[in-house]
C-alpha cells in the first residue's frame, strides 16, 4: 500500500502555552495567595509576585524546548474499510531535545472516533528525530480527508510548551474489504478446483453438446439419444460440456436497513465484502459478473466483466455505492434490472427489512423476477436481536426487549419463508459466513447448470 509523505513545513512563529503541570501549580498557589491575604493583608503583594514568577518560568521553559526543524506526516493513500491502516507522524528538532511530544490529527470520521487522531511520539533509535504511530480503522467506505494537524512540544521542566497548527490537504481513498480475496485459503481453493485459472471441457455435465460415445452400462439412461441410436442401431449417449459465460448480477440494497451497523460496520458494506469475494470466484470460473446498486432509485449497473484481469473496475464500482437513509424502491430497482438483463441470469440480491410491511414491495418485486431469472437472496442475521432473545429475565424491561425481539425474529422467518415458496434460494447467516455460503451456493447452482 502506497504511503503519502507531507514536505516539510515552514512553520510560523511558535506560540508558548502552559502544560498541564503548570495548571495544577497553579491551582494549588491559588490556596497559598488567599492564606497569605488573610494571615498579613500588608503581604499581599507576595501572591502576583508568584503568580508572575510561575509565568516567567512557563516562558522560559518553553524557550528551552528548543524548536522544531521539520516534521511529517505519513498517510495510507489507500485502504480498506474495516481494515486497520498504519498512519505515523515525524519530527527532528533544533536545539535542545523536549521532554515530551505531542501530535493530533483532524480527520473525516471515517478513519477515527469523532474524527481525531491523537499520538505521542518517541526519540527514534540510533537516529535523530522522534516518531509517533496510530491505527486507522476505517468504518465507511469513501473519499476522507485528512485536514488540519497540531503539533507540540513541551520544555525540560514540563512547565512550557511551544505549539504549532497547520492546515492540511490530504485524501485517503476507502475501498471494500477484499482480505477475503487475498486468503491463502481461497486462492489454494482456486488453483486446485476445477474451475482454476486454466478453462478446461468437463464432458459428461452441463447442457451444451460436446460429442457422442457408445453407451455403457451404468451411465445415465437420460442421456442416450435415441435419434442417433437408431440411426446407428447402437445405443449412443451425449457427451455435454460444462456451461461457461453465464450471467452473474450482485444486487446491493443501498437504503435504510443496510447502512445499519453489524459488528462495528454497515451491512452493505459487508454485503460488498462478501460479492467481491464470489466474484472473484466466478471471474476465475470463466462467468461473468455485473454489480446493481439501488435504493430509492438505482444507482449503478456495471456491464458484465469476463476478464479477471478487469477485476479493479468491479472494486471502483462498489466504493461508489452511496450510503442512503431512505426506504429502498425494490419495484423500481427490480423492473429496471430485468429491463437491461437479455439472457437468464443468477441475480444474488443483498438486502435486509426490518418488519413484514416493509418486505411486502420486496417479496413482490422479488416474485417477479424470479420468473425469467435465478434468484439467490442474501441477509445477514442481527446478533443484536439474537442477544437479546437469549438474555436471561431478570427483570420486567429485560423481559420485554427479549419478547419484542423473539416477535421480531419470527416475523422475519415468516418472509423467509414466503421468499423460499416463491422459488427464491435464501442465505441467512452471520455476516462472517456469509462469503463463504455464498460461495458454496454459487458452485452448487454452477454445477446444477440451472442457469444458462
Amino acid at each position: 500500500m502506497a504511503r503519502l509523505a507531507l514536505p516539510r513545513l515552514n512553520l510560523p512563529p511558535l506560540p508558548l502555552v502552559p502544560t498541564e503541570r503548570a495548571a495544577w501549580i497553579a491551582a494549588a498557589l491559588a490556596p497559598v495567595a488567599v492564606v497569605i491575604a488573610a494571615t498579613s493583608p500588608g503581604a499581599w503583594v507576595i501572591a502576583p509576585v508568584l503568580g508572575l514568577g510561575l509565568m516567567v518560568l512557563i516562558a522560559f521553559d518553553a524557550l528551552l524546548a528548543g524548536r522544531v526543524a521539520d516534521w511529517a506526516i505519513r498517510t495510507p493513500e489507500d485502504i480498506e474499510v474495516g481494515q486497520p491502516s498504519l498512519l505515523a507522524v515525524t519530527a527532528r528538532f533544533a536545539g535542545r531535545v523536549p521532554s515530551r511530544v505531542e501530535a493530533v490529527l483532524a480527520c473525516d470520521p471515517r478513519l477515527a472516533t469523532e474524527g481525531r487522531v491523537a499520538m505521542t511520539l518517541a526519540p527514534k533509535p540510533h537516529v535523530p528525530g522522534w516518531r509517533g504511530e496510530a491505527m486507522l480503522m476505517p468504518t465507511r467506505r469513501g473519499t476522507a480527508a485528512v485536514v488540519r494537524a497540531w503539533f507540540r512540544w513541551e520544555g525540560p521542566l514540563r512547565l512550557g510548551a511551544r505549539q504549532v497548527e497547520h492546515a492540511l490537504d490530504r485524501h485517503v481513498r476507502i475501498w471494500p474489504d477484499l482480505s477475503p480475496v487475498r486468503s491463502p485459503d481461497l486462492q489454494t481453493f482456486l488453483r486446485n478446483a476445477q474451475l482454476g485459472l486454466i478453462a478446461r471441457r468437463i464432458r459428461g455435465e452441463g447442457t451444451q453438446f460436446e460429442a457422442l460415445s457408445e453407451y455403457q452400462s451404468g451411465m445415465d439412461r437420460r442421456r442416450i439419444d435415441w435419434k442417433a441410436s437408431a440411426r446407428h442401431t447402437r445405443l449412443f449417449a451425449r457427451e455435454n460440456e460444462s456451461e461457461r459465460n453465464n450471467q452473474i448480477v450482485f444486487a446491493f440494497d443501498c437504503g435504510q436497513a443496510m447502512c445499519e451497523p453489524v459488528d462495528g460496520l454497515p451491512r452493505i458494506d459487508r454485503a460488498v465484502s462478501a460479492a467481491l469475494t464470489c466474484a472473484y470466484v466466478a471471474l476465475k470460473g470463466g462467468d461473468k459478473v455485473a454489480l446493481f446498486g439501488f435504493a430509492r432509485t438505482p444507482q449503478i449497473m456495471t456491464p458484465f466483466i469476463g476478464d479477471p484481469r478487469a477485476f479493479h473496475r468491479l472494486q471502483s464500482a462498489a466504493a461508489g455505492l452511496d450510503y442512503q437513509p431512505v426506504e429502498p424502491n425494490f419495484t423500481l430497482a427490480l423492473a429496471t434490472l430485468t429491463a437491461r438483463l437479455k439472457r437468464r441470469s443468477l441475480v444474488v440480491v443483498f438486502s435486509d427489512f426490518t418488519d413484514p410491511t416493509a418486505a411486502e414491495l420486496m417479496v413482490e418485486g422479488l416474485g417477479r423476477l424470479v420468473g425469467k431469472h435465478l434468484v439467490l437472496f442474501v441477509t445477514m442475521t442481527d446478533s443484536e436481536v439474537e442477544d437479546l432473545i437469549a438474555a436471561p429475565p431478570g427483570d420486567i424491561a429485560t423481559l420485554a426487549r427479549s419478547v419484542t425481539a423473539d416477535s421480531l425474529a419470527q416475523q422475519r422467518k415468516l418472509v423467509l419463508t414466503r421468499l423460499r415458496r416463491l422459488g427464491i434460494d435464501v442465505i441467512e447467516a452471520p455476516w462472517a459466513a456469509i462469503g463463504p455460503q455464498l460461495i458454496d451456493r454459487y458452485l452448487a447452482v454452477r454445477g446444477s447448470e440451472a442457469i444458462g
